[in-house]
């Protein structure tokens, strides 16, 4: 399956990775982080290197211009971030590792200052990140192993744009970019789920809006329309192997029984997904899915990403503006558990707005 552009927030800075974490993991981090800032130039700087290739060039240009829709358009707060470029010497930025009980749809999760609990690890150390997920698999726990091409230290330093980032189209650029600067705007602690099902949500509405009525180009116009149309379908369709897994963990059979209960669920909705649910899909980002490499883990990682999200797209299409959903998520979340509060946004009145950009 070609994998969505998911974006992790992975914090490499020391002050954010001392707790529960060893000595040389918060080292390696630390040093990374202070690599990437040393090696930085400032974006306007590089768009005048005629030793960067034009394409590249280009996608810095779009960076330089997404980050001013964000912050005046949509209100965000992209603070010191994006406005420098690295240049790395590879493609994968970390290796991110989750992890989940056999037989519970429970994230294993890490402690961390700042933004407490996380339920992944980042490893810049490639062969670190394979011997996590092995330890914990030792444990009992299924593992999954994923890169990312992009970080977010939430503002505590002056996150570059990173040359992995920019491999995607302009529209993955796009919504990396603005995934980022939601976590910078807005990250309450210890809402791993909430904080990245709702930058996946502002990240795509927010290319939707940028295409749409910023730049006004028709074709990725309708293009990000589609994308945000296939995320959503995706999200519904983990809800759907989430429920019978969950019923099952609860129950009282025995564990091998469980086992193989467990491997007939994600057989039947591979099958599903390739009968009912590919065709509904109107780009071509994602394909079959494999049963064998599905499991607890992976369908968590997912989670994490597309939980409510058609939640998220109802709120906006009853404001008609992301910009006003921001501020009224980020407000009532100041009163309340943010999904609570998402939950008391969409009870609420209607404003009675006009249909969104993307609508």
């Amino acid at each position: 399956m070609r994998r969505s552009s998911l974006i992790l927030a992975v914090l490499a800075s020391g002050a954010a990775l001392f707790a529960s974490c060893s000595p040389g993991y918060v080292m390696r981090a630390g040093w990374e982080e202070a690599r990437i800032l040393a090696k930085r130039q400032p974006i306007e700087a590089a768009l005048d290197d005629s030793t960067i290739a034009p394409e590249l060039r280009g996608k810095l240009d779009l960076v330089r211009q997404v980050r001013v829709f964000a912050e005046r358009r949509l209100g965000l707060d992209a603070g010191r971030s994006y406005r420098s470029f690295t240049q790395l010497d590879r493609d994968t930025l970390v290796m991110v590792v989750s992890a989940a009980p056999e037989l519970e749809l429970r994230w294993r999760t890490w402690w961390f200052p700042i933004v407490g609990r996380l339920p992944y690890k980042g490893f810049f150390n490639f062969e670190a990140a394979r011997r996590e997920a092995e330890a914990l698999e030792a444990d009992g726990y299924d593992t999954y192993v994923r890169p990312s091409a992009a970080f977010s230290t939430l503002g505590w330093f002056p996150d570059p744009v990173l040359s992995p980032s920019l491999r995607g189209d302009s529209l993955s650029v796009t919504e990396t970019v603005i995934h980022e600067i939601t976590h910078t705007t807005f990250f309450p602690k210890g809402e791993a789920r909430f904080n990245e099902s709702f930058a996946n949500f502002v990240g795509h509405v927010g290319a939707i809006e940028f295409f749409c009525a910023g730049l006004a180009d028709p074709a990725r116009c309708e293009q990000a329309r589609d994308r945000w149309h296939d995320v959503r379908v995706f999200g519904r369709f983990f809800q759907t192997l989430r429920e019978p897994l969950e019923a099952l963990y609860a129950s009282d059979l025995p564990t091998d029984e469980k086992r193989l209960r467990k491997r007939e669920i994600i057989e039947a909705a591979a099958v599903r997904f390739r009968d009912q649910v590919v065709g509904e899909f109107r780009g071509g980002r994602y394909g079959s899915l494999d049963p064998a490499a599905i499991d607890n883990a992976w369908l968590l990682s997912r989670l994490l990403y597309y939980s409510r999200l058609d939640d998220f797209d109802a709120l906006y299409r009853r404001e008609g503006s992301l910009r006003r959903v921001v501020e009224d998520v980020v407000r009532a979340s100041g009163e309340d558990e943010p999904w609570v509060a998402l939950d008391r946004l969409l009870s609420g009145p209607e404003h009675g707005a006009a249909p969104p950009p993307g609508a």
